[in-house]
């Protein structure tokens, strides 16, 4: 391995980089949710366009994050994250000044590969920079628990930004972490490569690429197309193709992106199963829960914000509990009672939702939640570092934050699948009592899920039957409940069968990976 000498003189000041470059790349995968409106009013654009200004960062950011780490282990990790962070600027530049969507687009574009190539940097140097287990731990509990605030604090700074300074000001603010991240990692971040025997494996990046893209985009616009459509069932395919093709041309590479023996071990195994039912089942309550109170509760974002406040104080709070936790007690105890806790938070929400809605005991219960969240992630994510080779870093990193973002796509597709047949059924029912004619159906329901009426349905025919129509929309909120009610049971459900799943994995014997393996 190769690696710049005194690695332990400033890692205080490293850790706080790497932080900042995370908090940053993370941050801009919610962040720009709040500015849509202001966008499309300066920029005259659509609703499908507005759409791939939040989508083109995180589609080009998901699929390329494997091929990021594995280029930090080849290149040198702190070279690919300071070129990832310039291009990130560069992006951010360009999406600030930007005169039309095209150009914003593109900007968020070139932001996503910046954040692919610079954000696996972030955990695969605490490998480096951290060598000794106990330490790396609680580092890692300080990484997960930026992650999570990032996420959660995404919507509310944009709020904040876009109110006080207009929505270009959101970019010139990742402009300004970025560049000061940038200039401080070339003083306090140490290198560390290990370039592998063989040539770069571009069929593997082309593969994960595609894969990853597929998946990602699939789930992404199954929400506005339903995922029963052709174009989203075949996205999906393609994906599952594309990774059967990935594992055959890896098995066969000299130098793979992903070498898959070292996925195999129980405590990597379990970390990753873990990793995608966590995501899974936080976006349940991120995601489809904010979307409740915002849509069919009519919550403003500052009353939204403020229930979920305690959440995102409570992740942070575990993660950086549970790194103390791993560091003297290992990752599998506190991955699955960090599993059982968030799914517990998971099934209170549900249970917070059922009755007369009181905002206390709703925040409450989400931070039981946002408490098991911070908890799991922190072992699950040391579990990965540790049980794969040190030179093989970068791509454990990529691996575990890859399977974030697949839990992730997978928890706003599955459950929001669910949300919308539960949704539809029980509308369908209530507006075929009322003898609203079919024809009229389809827009009805989604006038209810989107809390307006949706861009260019005529209004007239349904004049006639308006107090129909506000009986449906009335009976809108308890379908719509119904359908999240569901999504809640199947995330703690799942998030239970993975902590199962570590639990009981963790305790076979398997070949170390440390030893080595022939091909």
């Amino acid at each position: 391995m190769e690696s710049t000498p005194g690695t332990g003189s400033r890692p205080g000041v490293a850790l706080a980089v790497l932080t900042a470059v995370l908090f940053v790349t993370f941050l801009d995968t919610t962040v720009v949710s709040v500015a849509l409106g202001d966008i499309r009013q300066e920029l005259g654009t659509d609703v499908v366009l507005l759409q791939w200004v939040v989508n083109a960062y995180t589609v080009v950011f998901a699929s390329l994050m494997l091929a990021g780490g594995s280029l930090g282990d080849r290149w040198g990790r702190k070279r690919v994250m300071i070129v990832g962070l310039v291009i990130f600027c560069a992006g951010s530049v360009i999406a600030a000044i930007a005169g039309s969507v095209s150009m914003l687009i593109a900007g968020r574009a070139i932001m996503g590969l910046g954040a692919a190539a610079s954000e696996p940097g972030t955990l695969s140097i605490l490998r480096h920079i951290f060598p000794d287990e106990r330490v790396r731990a609680r580092a890692v509990g300080v990484w997960a628990a930026v992650s999570g605030l990032a996420l959660a604090a995404g919507p509310v700074l944009g709020g904040v930004l876009v109110h006080a300074y207009g929505w270009r000001s959101i970019f010139w603010f990742n402009l300004a972490i970025g560049a000061v991240a940038l200039v401080a990692a070339l003083w306090s971040v140490p290198e560390s490569s290990d370039p592998p025997r063989g040539p770069v494996d571009w069929a593997g990046f082309a593969l994960g690429a595609a894969c990853l893209g597929s998946v990602i985009y699939a789930a992404i616009s199954g929400e506005e197309r339903g995922y029963g459509a052709p174009s989203v069932v075949a996205l999906f395919v393609f994906g599952g193709l594309a990774l059967a093709g990935l594992v055959a041309v890896e098995k066969r590479a000299r130098a793979p992106m992903v070498d898959f023996r070292y996925l195999r071990p129980p405590v990597v195994r379990s970390a990753l199963v873990v990793a995608f039912a966590v995501y899974f089942g936080v976006f349940s309550i991120f995601f489809f829960t904010a979307l409740y109170l915002q849509v069919m509760q009519s919550y403003s974002g500052a009353r939204t914000a403020t229930v979920f406040a305690p959440m995102a104080v409570a992740i942070t709070i575990g993660s950086l509990a549970a790194g103390f936790w791993v560091g003297r007690r290992g990752a599998r105890t506190p991955m699955v009672v960090g599993c059982v806790v968030g799914a517990a938070g998971v099934l209170l929400t549900r249970h917070a939702l059922s009755g007369p809605l009181q905002d206390g005991s709703l925040a409450a219960a989400m931070a039981v939640a946002g408490l098991g969240f911070g908890i799991a992630v922190v072992p699950l994510t040391a579990a990965v570092l540790s049980g794969v080779p040190a030179e093989h870093s970068g791509m454990a990193a990529a691996v575990t934050n890859t399977m974030r973002q697949v839990g992730s796509a997978f928890g706003v597709a599955v459950l929001g699948a669910l949300v919308h047949a539960f949704l539809t059924s029980d509308l369908k029912a209530r507006m075929d009592e009322l003898g609203l004619p079919t024809t009229l159906q389809p827009d009805a329901v989604e006038a209810v899920e989107r809390g307006r009426i949706p861009e260019g349905v005529d209004i007239g025919p349904y004049l006639r039957y308006l107090s129909k129509v506000s009986e449906v929309l009335n009976t809108g909120k308890a379908a719509f409940l119904h359908g999240l009610d569901m999504a809640l049971l199947v995330s703690a459900v799942l998030i239970l069968a993975a902590a199962a799943f570590a639990a009981i994995d963790a305790t076979r014997r398997r070949p170390s990976t440390r030893e080595p393996m022939s091909r």
